[in-house]
């Protein structure tokens, strides 16, 4: 049981204390703890008396005395239940608005001070590189023109070239694009002959396909990771054509006598670039000695240099990406960590050699550096394997593959045999949003409420427009830029991807849409279901009278199942127009009218999805706050903890000071002390930041 859980099963407790907290400034806890006796009087008879701990929650020790701010995780869940209104629960007391407020403010008070004593902030542990990014390390290694394999988990591929342009100009007003997960396999794109790749990362639950504890190299993978380098220098495709550093690197030296020294100067150069810091003496002689070996026994000197790089890439030294920053690192590695912790957070990738010179110089951890090098890396085309990862994984997309609307439902949903289905086009609405956002540096705001979007004319015929264009097939989808005054539509949350994928075949799944917006729009996704809570059952002729929402009551009844309900019910329920595959709907199909009503957080009520959008942006900071700890996630390759809280507070104040401008935001993420791996003596400036 995870400790958010432990504290939603304490909810009675902590209630209990926050009907009487009164509001105080942070100070030292041993000053200002008055709790204890809170615990004493509304707590402990569960938690704690006479042994009985419900939710292995024991809150005896504070009502004794000890010290709140030694927990701080404990301080962090309490905050974010009592933050997100999931307790007390409905049926008790509710705690009135000013008493909530102070009671925030002092438990924010209480969580600073605990932080104050730890500075520290959790380690990302050594990794190896996942899928994606070795494919694009590989390829910029190699400067190849094609792509090393296939990479179904890139789910937009861009057919008219457009992103190169958009990063200057804009986003064009048509463009076209396809996916190779939904559409058909010959859109592979050229790539190495015979190269097939390692299996596909998973996301961890609630994260991304990149953080640490999920990515390790077993012995049967590492194998694999050798064989698959022999592969890629053997294909036959490999050579010239396809390979950008040939000349420089695989191409044996006019004068044969200079060898040796010019053997060297690639190899230093190479391996520099690959092992992402300068290579050592001892490193550098084993390499050049084996390739001068093979050349002397007789073995071409292109052959040499391909045995290698094959066993470059699946060195170690390659596969692994060890960016600790830590106190213990010397300055000159800590340049080096933060070079590639920047480049594989925007470019999924190597850093250039632009960013090793500014390491190896001292200077990329300067501020103004650093902000300078992030406006370059966001002006280059290789960001744009950020938009095929982040957004994506942000936005849960892949979920989308496997959602099945009924045939005999919704027959149009289905077309061109074998059954392609209409989420094909779906999934490009909000990538292609993302990218306008990214790319026109727009606010993020704009992810829960935008005046514009990008459709297809087999998307636009889907949801009740005029097509304006010719109809596609499955292989490639030509998009267009169109504005919106319907404010039912525009940005993600209503997006009809969003709406297919959080439904079942038949019916919507209003829990399942809650969650999605709980993890994804406020990160802070619900734990698991009780195992023993059956399944919603199949309407029956004594429903026929009831609402989705009035037959998920009996779930609300359960104690363990309350808490959750509380909190993800008026989310799911806010969207219940939309139907399984998204379309618009004032009633349902048996006559009854869909009621969407409910209140946010226990502080704005809504009476259909217009005002929910509304009360969403009443709590921006609140939002931008949980797309900055998604981003700063994806960036560390780790889940987030306590530490990390008053960064992403600093970060949603700087995206706040301009405009909530989304490359604001990004620069702030790596400017703040967790990207940087210490409390940062180059603090966060204002000044020196520029949207």
């Amino acid at each position: 049981m995870n400790l958010a859980t432990k504290v939603r099963l304490a909810a009675w407790a902590v209630a209990g204390i926050l009907l009487a907290l009164p509001a105080v400034s942070a100070k030292p806890a041993k000053e200002t703890f008055a709790l204890g006796n809170l615990f004493a009087t509304h707590c402990i008879q569960c938690h704690g008396k006479e042994s009985k701990v419900k939710g292995k929650v024991d809150l005896l020790k504070y009502s004794e005395g000890a010290d709140l701010t030694e927990d701080s995780e404990l301080l962090q869940a309490v905050l974010d239940v009592i933050d997100f209104g999931e307790m007390p629960p409905e049926d008790e007391e509710q705690i009135p608005l000013e008493v909530r407020d102070s009671a925030l403010e002092h438990l924010q008070g209480l969580l600073k001070a605990a932080l104050a004593q730890d500075a520290e902030f959790p380690v990302t542990r050594i990794r190896r590189m996942n899928r994606f990014q070795y494919a694009n390390a590989v390829q910029d290694l190699l400067g190849l023109k094609v792509s090393v394999f296939p990479l179904p988990e890139r789910m937009m591929r861009d057919r008219s070239g457009y992103f190169a342009k958009a990063i200057k100009e804009g986003m064009p007003d048509t463009l076209t694009v396809s996916s190779r997960p939904l559409g058909k396999s010959g859109l592979i794109e050229p790539r190495l002959s015979g190269v097939g790749p390692f299996p596909q990362d998973l996301r961890a639950e609630h994260g991304y396909d990149n953080q640490a504890d999920h990515l390790s190299l077993s012995p049967i993978l590492m194998e694999a990771f050798f064989k698959l380098s022999r592969t890629i220098v053997r294909s036959s495709t490999f050579g010239p054509k396809s390979v950008g550093i040939w000349t420089d690197f695989f191409q044996a030296p006019a004068d044969t006598e200079k060898t040796p020294e010019i053997l060297s100067e690639r190899l230093r150069a190479f391996l520099t670039k690959a092992f992402r810091k300068p290579v050592g003496k001892e490193t550098l002689t084993r390499y050049h000695s084996h390739a001068l070996g093979r050349i002397e026994a007789g073995v071409s000197f292109e052959d040499a240099m391909k045995e290698v790089v094959s066993a470059v890439i699946a060195s170690p030294r390659f596969l692994y990406l060890y960016d600790s920053l830590g106190e213990e690192a010397t300055e000159p590695v800590r340049e080096h960590f933060l070079a590639s912790r920047l480049s594989f957070f925007l470019w999924g990738s190597l850093p250039d050699g632009e960013l090793l010179d500014l390491a190896r110089a001292g200077t990329l951890s300067d501020p103004k550096v650093l902000e300078g090098q992030v406006d370059r890396m966001l002006s280059d085309p290789k960001l744009k394997r950020f938009c095929d990862s982040f957004p994506t994984q942000w936005l849960q997309l892949d979920r989308i593959i496997s959602s099945v609307p009924d045939e005999k439902a919704y027959p149009d949903f289905y077309y061109a045999p074998p059954s392609y289905r209409t989420t094909m086009d779906m999934m490009m609405e909000p990538l292609l949003l993302f990218e306008t956002v990214l790319l026109e540096n727009r606010p993020v705001l704009e992810f829960i409420d935008a005046n514009y979007t990008y459709r297809s004319a087999r998307l636009r015929k889907w949801l009740g427009e005029e097509p304006g264009d010719k109809i596609g097939g499955p292989v490639t989808m030509k998009f267009f830029r169109q504005p919106l005054s319907d404010r039912r539509q525009g940005g993600i949350i209503t997006n009809s991807a969003v709406m297919t994928m959080t439904s079942g075949p038949h019916e919507t799944k209003p829990i399942t849409r809650g969650a999605w917006l709980a993890g994804v729009i406020f990160n802070s996704p619900p734990p698991p279901p009780p195992a023993d809570v059956p399944p919603l059952p199949k309407p029956e002729k004594e429903d026929a009278n009831l609402t989705l929402r009035e037959r998920f009551s009996a779930h609300r009844e359960r104690a363990d199942c309350a808490g959750c309900h509380e909190k993800l019910d008026p989310l799911g329920f806010a969207l219940e127009n939309f139907d399984p595959v998204g379309r618009w709907r004032d009633d349902y199909e048996g006559g009854l009218r869909v009621d969407s009503e409910g209140v946010l957080f226990r502080r704005h009520a809504f009476g259909d999805v217009v005002e929910f959008k509304d009360a969403i942006l009443k709590e921006r900071q609140r939002f931008v706050r949980a797309l900055a700890g998604h981003m700063l996630a994806f960036a560390l390759g780790r889940e987030l903890s306590p530490s990390d809280s008053p960064a992403l507070d600093r970060v949603a104040e700087e995206a706040a000071a301009r405009e909530y401008r989304i490359k604001a935001m990004i620069k702030a993420i790596v400017l703040s002390e967790p990207f940087l791996g210490k409390p940062v003596k180059l603090a966060l400036r204002r000044e020196a930041l520029k949207p």
